[in-house]
């Protein structure tokens, strides 16, 4: 029996504080859930507890789930991780490079020097970038007229690329064109394509891109943190949208997002449903990038984002964070990881065979508030196992 005492007192601390407005946590190893919990409030504005069953956007969160659905149609044999991608989405094939912009302020653009393809759009290596952390694109957005990528229409995603592809690992669109192409080769929408053949397998009932009404009175509010302290917006994904946003559309819980988790830590099976090869989640949880390494990240959006570094050498798989070294909190090295905006966080650690999943709903992203009792969380469970 493992002691998770000490992470209740954590996360229960950090709620009754004021650090965030409600926390929801799940941990496991392979042999089962070892740990679920929620605490505070879903939204401070009526005091409705957070529980562990609570619903969040889980934003970024998202990619590494389209990464799974785009490895299930390289598996098939309908997508390729290295030819071309424009021969699935031929409007890949026709953008453009943004060089900067010329004396009237318009876009100065050209070809790129090599084709983007699936292992580019899995790795952040295309040379897409979002506006939030690339001061070009927000230009370009409004000399253009370009909507934002959380519109979730279709022109948000006419954005020119910022470096050519292969070239630098830039944090931006890329997933949510992997998930056209999977909408191209599967002739689904995505969420039809991946509640088929990975939410329902794994039972994942409580994620998806349109909130439902089972989840609707879970739902927790997005809290901005102001200088007067943490207020409930009624920020939300549109629920009728153009397209599925495959980089950060869903909406989920710690539970149903640990069952993804637990899927990749047992090589692609859960509960005795296969959804992945053993050797295709070995090729996910591998550097996929060759010598780039990962960028800081500089906000252009305070609003929405702080800005945030990594540890050198840190790596990117298809579509996971890999970390080299072990880190503080007990993570092993070669673990997988990422994040969502509203300051969700999990990660994945194979050498121990544990993972977790965390969140908040608090803006702007990288708030130290919550990522320290995030880092808090983490290093409680590898003390309990």
């Amino acid at each position: 029996m493992v002691d998770t005492s000490r992470i209740t007192d954590i996360l229960r601390k950090a709620a009754d504080s004021g650090d965030v407005p409600g926390v929801a946590a799940a941990a496991a190893t392979t042999d089962g859930v070892i740990f679920e919990g929620g605490f505070g409030s879903r939204d401070l504005a009526t005091g409705a507890p957070m529980t562990a069953d609570t619903v969040v956007w889980i934003a970024s969160m998202t990619k590494a789930i389209t990464g799974a659905c785009a490895m299930q149609m390289v598996e098939h044999g309908r997508l390729s991780l290295d030819g071309s991608i424009a021969e699935v989405v031929p409007e890949l094939g026709r953008v453009q490079v943004l060089e900067g912009f010329d004396a009237d302020g318009k876009p100065r653009l050209r070809a790129p020097k090599r084709a983007i393809t699936l292992r580019h759009l899995l790795t952040h290596t295309a040379g897409f970038a979002y506006d939030i952390w690339n001061a070009e694109i927000v230009r370009y957005r409004e000399v253009t007229g370009t909507p934002g990528i959380v519109s979730c229409e279709n022109a948000a995603l006419a954005l020119p690329l910022v470096s050519d592809p292969g070239e630098k690992w830039e944090y931006g669109i890329s997933i949510d064109w992997a998930g056209k192409a999977v909408e191209a080769v599967s002739s689904q929408k995505l969420a039809g394509y991946m509640n088929n053949n990975l939410l329902q397998p794994l039972g994942m009932t409580d994620t998806a891109f349109r909130i439902g009404e089972g989840q609707r009175h879970r739902l927790a509010k997005i809290h901005v943190r102001t200088p007067d302290g943490l207020v409930s917006t009624n920020t939300e994904l549109p629920q009728d949208p153009e397209f599925h946003m495959g980089g950060g559309g869903l909406y989920s819980t710690v539970a149903d997002y640990l069952k993804f988790a637990q899927m990749i830590l047992h090589g692609g099976t859960f509960n005795g449903v296969q959804v992945l090869q053993p050797q295709t989640v070995a090729m996910m949880s591998r550097n996929a990038m060759g010598s780039l390494g990962c960028n800081a990240m500089e906000t252009a959006m305070p609003g929405s984002s702080n800005s945030l570094d990594f540890l050198a050498g840190m790596k990117w798989g298809l579509s996971f964070l890999i970390n080299p070294e072990k880190l503080p909190t007990g993570r092993s090295a070669g673990s997988l990881a990422w994040a969502g905006l509203a300051n969700t966080y999990y990660w994945i650690d194979p050498a121990r065979k544990v993972a977790g999943v965390y969140a908040t709903q608090v803006l702007p992203f990288f708030d130290q508030k919550a990522l320290q009792t995030f880092e808090a969380f983490e290093t409680a469970v590898y003390d309990a196992l």
